[in-house]
């Protein structure tokens, strides 16, 4: 069978890559991508709602009544479509080959990088993570201080400061605490702030997509929406995208790289985006054997065929090359990659990074406020 087309990354026209831009441009070429409502707004509020993808929208409208009745567009997230990798393209503007965060787990040097708690897998006390800056150096927003918004217990991690810039921090512990600093900072004359609400992938990270939970925290996200539009003034457009979706992983759906380990120096990535670093001289043999083993469940593609083919961008920067794998494999089929170092993953009952539609298409939604 052969395998499916991909739904690759839109870079440069339509993708994560393009919306801070597009808030900042001043001509009407620059403003198209957004939706109406948007384009000539006094001040905007962009809410990134951390794995709301398309297709939630379309299968569960009814939950949705305020989102569905926005100015609506679909754009795509970034490769691979993980939150690391798509919220540092959303506020930096570069797709993951410049700004170097390639995945959940990141490899640097010769340790792994948890890019989300910004810590070195199995590094002792001494061995501490790297500057933020010495591994993502592209600027958010532009070098512009724009306020964010997000969980106050984000406040001193290694990740703020890699992707959220210089703006002022305003932490969150309550959903009205968010509505509020959003409305307060507006008030304050505030041109762009940055929110972030995480709920729906946590959500379905543990519950998966079918449960009641899921659809539950589908209608709270949507109440977040409707509390936000109300607070926020006519003149000011709320803004709103997500950086990936999401695909169902059944318990029994996880597959062991046990046959490829003998030619495995090191893992990265994600479930769905699993980098494979090879063993000295064993990169070719790793890609073979790999596509043997899971060609029938994923993409199978080497380092050289993804810089060449631009998946995750144009060709990266010197630092970011070495950080992608000697192969990486995509599931196409609802299926996740373990990764021996993480075997927690498996308990996710979701998961996203790979390359298809569920995963890579995202709302980009407006409406102004109604206060």
């Amino acid at each position: 069978m052969a395998e499916p087309a991909p739904t690759l990354a839109a870079y440069g026209s339509a993708s994560l890559t393009e919306v801070v831009p597009a808030l900042f441009g001043t001509a009407e070429r620059e403003r198209e991508l957004l939706p109406p409502a948007a384009r000539d707004a006094a001040s905007v509020v962009l809410l990134a709602v951390d794995g709301l993808g398309a297709s939630a929208l379309e299968h569960h409208a009814a939950c949705l009544p305020t989102l569905v009745a926005m100015d609506r567009a679909v754009i795509t997230s970034v490769l691979p479509a993980t939150t690391a990798a798509a919220l540092t393209s959303l506020t930096t503007a570069a797709p993951p080959t410049r700004h170097g965060l390639v995945g959940y787990r990141v490899l640097v040097g010769d340790h792994v990088l948890n890019a989300l708690r910004w810590q070195v897998e199995g590094a002792r006390n001494n061995n501490r993570a790297p500057d933020a800056h010495e591994i993502q150096r592209v600027d958010a927003f532009r070098g512009r201080p724009v306020p964010v918004v997000t969980k106050s217990e984000f406040r001193k991690t290694g990740f703020t400061a890699a992707h959220l810039g210089a703006g002022s921090f305003h932490g969150w512990r309550t959903v009205s605490a968010l509505v509020e600093h959003c409305r307060r900072l507006v008030a304050a004359g505030e041109r762009l702030v940055y929110a972030y609400y995480p709920g729906v992938d946590e959500v379905a990270h543990e519950y998966g997509l079918g449960d009641g939970f899921y659809t539950a925290e589908l209608r709270a996200t949507d109440g977040l929406v409707a509390q936000l539009l109300d607070v926020l003034p006519e003149q000011c457009a709320l803004v709103v995208t997500a950086d990936h979706g999401q695909v169902d992983i059944a318990e029994d759906a996880w597959v062991d790289t046990h046959s490829v380990a003998p030619l495995v120096h090191r893992q990265s990535g994600d479930a769905r985006f699993r980098h494979l670093h090879a063993k000295p001289g064993a990169a070719n043999e790793l890609a073979q054997e790999c596509e043997r083993a899971f060609g029938h469940l994923a993409w199978v593609r080497t380092r050289r065929r993804l810089i060449d083919e631009e998946w995750l961008g144009a060709r990266p920067v010197p630092a970011v090359g070495g950080r992608i794998g000697d192969v990486v494999l995509m599931p196409f089929e609802p299926v996740g990659f373990i990764d021996p170092a993480l075997p927690r993953e498996r308990g996710l009952r979701s998961a996203h990074g790979a390359p298809t539609a569920d995963e890579m298409l995202v709302p980009l939604l407006a409406a102004r406020g109604r206060a």
